[in-house]
């Protein structure tokens, strides 16, 4: 019996280059391997998909910013708190009213409520907090605390007498 070696790579460098992993991991959590069945259910009701917004924390030199996707969401329904060093912001989606004459050829938008909790860090300055919800996008502002953001000390030397 002789086992034959493939030399040959199937993976190229080109793909490896372009593989992102943070985005394969998104895909895989929103894989529904039910989605091509859903026709052949009938009036069997499939679990909705829940609402996941997609969030971007970044740091800059005097603040953290919390960006999140949430079109569809009011205001009324968003709730944005702080507990100790715990960010909170949890909020809902309504699903349209939705007519038994309709006919309904996909269904890939998702409804419901969602939460999402993140952990900051010492020296925010939570009292001076903002929000705003413009055009489908929550954007969050922490400033820091003056007294943990970075300053820029003098080096000083001293001059040699020859």
């Amino acid at each position: 019996m002789a086992i034959t070696l493939r030399r040959d790579n199937p993976v190229k460098t080109q793909d490896i280059q372009n593989w992102d992993p943070f985005r394969e991991m998104q895909s895989l959590l929103r894989f529904d391997p039910f989605r091509e069945m859903r026709p052949f259910f009938g009036n069997f009701t499939v679990p909705e998909m829940t609402f996941n917004p997609a969030f971007e924390v970044k740091e800059t030199k005097d603040a953290f910013i919390f960006k999140a996707d949430i079109p569809g969401v009011k205001e009324s329904d968003l709730e944005v708190s702080v507990t100790g060093e715990r960010l909170l912001i949890s909020g809902k989606r309504e699903e349209e009213k939705k007519e038994e004459s309709d006919t309904v050829y996909t269904w890939e938008r998702s409804y419901g409520s969602f939460s999402r909790s993140f952990m900051l860090p010492h020296g925010v300055d939570t009292a001076h907090a903002r929000a705003e919800l413009k055009e489908g996008v929550l954007t969050l502002v922490l400033p820091k605390l003056p007294e943990v953001q970075p300053k820029k000390i003098a080096v000083k030397s001293e001059k040699v007498k020859a």
